[in-house]
């Protein structure tokens, strides 16, 4: 049986032009305005203008975002995956 090795999770953020993140578990969705992402502490929203991912790893948990970035919202600390359909009803 494999253990799941917990990563570090890191942001770092050059001149709100570019974004790179690691410690990234799931994707749940994305448009030019914004991603919203689970990572090995929680949620995470970025927020902002023409944004689009450059590089994702899906080994390693790691991804490059690029654009005119506003904001980086974290939200609960416990989730670090989508919640079901049924979940989102009694959300």
């Amino acid at each position: 049986m494999q253990e799941k090795i917990k990563q570090n999770h890191n942001l770092i953020l050059e001149n709100r032009k570019s974004l790179n993140i690691s410690g990234i578990t799931d994707v749940d969705s994305f448009d030019d305005r914004e991603i919203c992402l689970y990572t090995e502490l929680g949620e995470l929203t970025i927020q902002g203008r023409e944004l689009h991912i450059d590089s994702m790893s899906v080994e390693t948990g790691n991804m490059t975002i690029t654009g005119d970035i506003w904001a980086i919202v974290y939200g609960d600390k416990d989730r670090r995956g989508p919640i079901s359909a049924i979940g989102r009803l009694f959300r």
